[in-house]
């Protein structure tokens, strides 16, 4: 039993580490490669304090379900599952900042820029916020991958709040920027995050 927790342990938790290095090493590089480096702060990594501290809840929360229900992370489908996800949100994110180029940005814009267009095709084309679409499930799927109830819950609510609430934030300046245009755009397209329209 002990070598079958300790390679569940080994290869769930790599794959949680390895996911997120490549999440935040390639948003970095990608962010550096479209706007330049000495437009890239360390806030293009998009590690916060409360993102940090969801992540530490998480750890502590697996580690001790292997330890006191070492079953609970036995659930391959599952956690397979949750890997295929992650792929797919990764994809789905990357895709958005790559599509958008230039007028990809991590923080809202408040103000017009000349570089600044509206993207309507490639991913955009099917999803209105790929980038915020992308990290919902790559988040939520990071937890369901280490078979960890408790925090898939609490990301997928907490991720989601943000987004409620920072989607119509947004929207707010994309509709002052391209008015009509995007108010048609917005009504033909999803958000990309569960009811939130």
């Amino acid at each position: 039993m002990t070598e079958i927790l300790s390679y569940t342990a080994y290869r769930q938790v790599s794959q949680m580490f390895l996911a997120v290095i490549f999440f935040h090493g390639s948003e970095y590089f990608l962010a550096t490669f479209i706007h330049g480096r000495a437009n890239v702060t360390l806030n293009s990594l998009l590690i916060s304090k409360q993102y940090i501290l969801a992540m530490i809840f998480s750890l502590l929360e697996y580690f001790i379900e292997v330890s006191l229900f070492p079953e609970l992370k036995e659930h391959w489908v599952i956690s397979d599952s949750g890997l295929f996800l992650v792929v797919i949100g990764e994809v789905i994110r990357k895709m958005a900042i790559v599509t958008a180029g230039q007028s990809f940005t991590h923080m809202i814009r408040v103000r017009p820029d000349e570089r600044h267009r509206l993207v309507t095709h490639g991913i955009y084309r099917f999803i209105r916020h790929p980038g915020y679409c992308g990290f919902f499930i790559w988040s939520v799927s990071t937890q369901i991958m280490l078979c960890n109830p408790i925090s898939t819950i609490g990301f997928a609510v907490v991720v989601w709040k943000f987004f409620a609430s920072r989607i119509p934030y947004e929207e707010y300046f994309l509709r002052q920027f391209f008015g009509i245009e995007y108010v048609e755009y917005a009504q033909q397209v999803v958000s990309g995050v569960p009811f939130v329209n």
